[in-house]
């Protein structure tokens, strides 16, 4: 344990203290000692036992003033980090679905090609199919009536 000589209202206090935290009670009683002194001012000499009691209750206040923000803003950051998380899955979600309307129309795409290729093919025979025919019936007009 560590010692802290204070001095508060006029008066020399000896405050002990954790090691290594003597920086920070001499930093809360520089704090303290402000919100009497301003207590002091406003209010007059009414006492320092009431003094210290109306400071207290006014370090109080802040206090659980700050503690409800505090407690609020973690309300605000959890439902905050809820909103991301429940964003985040939706993102997901529509990431695979593209992806999945990606792959259909490749595969449309890739269906849609070979049924070109095939109508081509089945195109092409039926045009070499024509002209054969074509063909063949000029040879055949042609040995029936042959030009003379």
């Amino acid at each position: 344990m560590a010692n802290v000589s204070i001095k508060f209202n006029g008066k020399e206090y000896l405050l002990s203290c954790d090691d290594g935290q003597e920086e920070h009670l001499e930093e809360l009683l520089v704090h303290i000692k402000q919100k009497f002194n301003d207590l002091k001012n406003d209010l007059g000499n009414i006492g320092e036992n009431k003094l210290l009691l109306i400071t207290s209750v006014k370090i109080m206040d802040e206090y659980f003033e700050t503690k409800k923000k505090v407690d609020q803003k973690k309300i605000e950051l959890k439902n905050l980090s809820d909103k991301f998380r429940e964003l985040k899955s939706l993102v997901y979600d529509y990431k695979e679905k593209k992806e999945e309307e990606i792959n259909q129309l490749a595969q449309d795409h890739e269906n849609f090609k070979k049924e070109i290729d095939k109508n081509k093919e089945d195109y092409e025979k039926i045009i070499e199919e024509a002209a054969d025919e074509i063909e063949s019936f000029v040879e055949k007009a042609n040995l029936e009536n042959p030009i003379q």
